[in-house]
């Protein structure tokens, strides 16, 4: 996958305008946290039940995870997971961004106002 395409992919938003149940502001900061809370989750839980399958087989021990140090190609991998995984956790800012870029695309919700209005 290309970089392009995975932050395209990353980024993508919902359809309909975006309800605020408090300040857009702290909303903001919110959901930037919420994402990285629940992206850092995940991940803990997994890299405990890699670490505890390769340990119980006697592949790899904790000592050993901890002393790896990456290659440049693995250390080129993890940055591009990186630059995805920083655009999800900033998907807000920039949907709002764009949406400051292009005013003229309306939500379905407020075409449906403006079609009542032309009708009215």
């Amino acid at each position: 996958m290309s970089l392009d395409l995975a932050l395209a992919l990353s980024s993508a938003k919902p359809a309909g305008k975006r309800p605020y149940f408090m300040d857009p502001q702290v909303e903001r900061v919110l959901n930037i946290l919420m994402a990285t809370v629940q992206e850092l989750a995940v991940t803990r839980e997994r890299l405990d039940t890699v670490e505890r399958l390769l340990e119980t087989k006697g592949i790899v021990g904790r000592a050993e995870i901890e002393a790896f140090e990456p290659t440049k190609n693995q250390a080129a991998e993890r940055g591009l997971w990186m630059q995805e995984y920083l655009t999800r956790v900033l998907r807000t800012l920039q949907q709002e961004a764009e949406a400051m870029q292009t005013k003229d695309d309306l939500a379905s919700e407020e075409v449906a106002v403006e079609v009542s209005k032309a009708d009215a």
